[in-house]
């Protein structure tokens, strides 16, 4: 079965089974919530994801590999999360 999350780039298999049991099964999905209330999903589920999982998402959602955020949208992304980002 092909799973539309899994050739987004920077989700692995874990990724996409956490988004998965947040309710998250589309490219459409994601793009709707963005980067930052996805990974509220997620660790609203209890999933221990840590902010890599937030820089994932939103590379995945711009087609880039999460390493290649620059710097200031990372900061916005940690601004936009507020003391929920635990790691």
């Amino acid at each position: 079965m092909h799973d539309e999350l899994l050739s987004l780039r920077n989700l692995g298999k874990t990724s996409v089974q956490w988004l998965h049991a947040s309710g998250i099964h589309t490219a459409a999905d994601l793009r709707r919530l963005g980067a930052v209330s996805s990974y509220r999903a997620v660790k609203a589920r209890g999933f221990g994801a840590s902010k890599v999982l937030l820089y994932a998402i939103e590379g995945a959602l711009r087609d880039v590999p999460w390493q290649q955020l620059p710097a200031p949208l990372k900061e916005e992304l940690n601004r936009n999360l507020g003391s929920e980002l635990d790691n």
